[in-house]
């Protein structure tokens, strides 16, 4: 409750401030009352909320949380787009789905703490099938890598169709980013942005092949694994330079790591093509 009261003052606020701007510019007046027409940088963000200018995206876990926004957002006049998280989304689906927003959720994780208690690996399928737009969030840029693979466990966890699990990587977030004119899609004079796969990108087992960014490859496998062995060459040749320079004055001597001069290459740099991760 006090959040909710912090949230509509706020807004009162800015209801109020708009007003006042709204009047002195009908008065088409260059005078201008100083304590009336101030400037307020708090408060013009959320005076562009209320006239759709500027995208409303939520941070929530639970359902009393949605429905306390939803109700303010009704109250003000504004529209949510986007509840982040909402692991508690399915309990009220049929809510958000009537006021027009859409969900960005965690695949699979739950009880992790207690606004995630009563989190469930079906929600992106329940809201789904209520009407919203479902995004699959990573939080972190690390599992961002792989939301490929968050998308294919809505097939297991609510029988979502391969096109509805794929909208929830593609689409479905450009959509809630309001840049779905741009991206999300490969239709004609959207950016170029296209990744190609050499398996079924749902497969745990696939790989990227190609990455274009604005129609320019930026990535290329082939490529790539032509370039390793003079990149390890170049390697090999700074590391024992480095080795041999002169240490300075009471400095440690320079050490030539392990099965490097050689051209070997340890498990680590296997695995990530060459990356070092000692």
């Amino acid at each position: 409750m006090g959040v909710e009261e912090v949230i509509r003052d706020a807004f009162t606020r800015a209801r109020d401030y708009k007003k006042t701007w709204d009047e002195y510019r009908a008065a088409q007046t260059r005078v201008r009352k100083p304590d009336s027409t101030r400037r307020d940088l708090q408060l013009e963000p959320l005076v562009e909320v209320l006239e759709g200018k500027r995208l409303v995206h939520s941070h929530c876990y639970r359902a009393d949380e949605i429905l306390m926004l939803i109700g303010i957002a009704n109250e003000f006049g504004f529209k949510i787009r986007t509840f982040q998280h909402a692991l508690e989304g399915y309990k009220v689906a049929k809510e958000i789905a009537e006021h027009g927003a859409g969900a960005s959720i965690f695949t699979d994780s739950w009880a992790y703490k207690i606004e995630a208690y009563d989190a469930i690996p079906y929600d992106a399928a329940i809201m789904t099938r209520a009407g919203v737009s479902v995004s699959v969030n990573s939080d972190s840029d690390e599992r961002a890598r792989r939301l490929n693979i968050d998308a294919a466990k809505l097939m297991k966890y609510g029988d979502l169709s391969e096109e509805e699990a794929l909208k929830t990587i593609t689409m479905n977030p450009a959509w809630q980013l309001g840049i779905q004119d741009r991206v999300g899609s490969i239709d004609v004079g959207n950016d170029a942005d296209i990744t190609i796969w050499n398996l079924h990108p749902f497969s745990t087992a696939s790989r990227v092949e190609t990455t274009i960014i604005d129609g320019e490859v930026l990535f290329d496998r082939q490529k790539d694994l032509a370039r390793r062995p003079e990149i390890e060459k170049e390697r090999a040749e700074l590391e024992k330079a480095e080795a041999n320079k002169p240490p300075a004055s009471g400095a440690t001597p320079g050490r030539v790591p392990r099965g490097r001069v050689t051209g070997e290459r340890d498990e680590a740099d296997r695995i990530n093509g060459g990356s070092d991760y000692r």
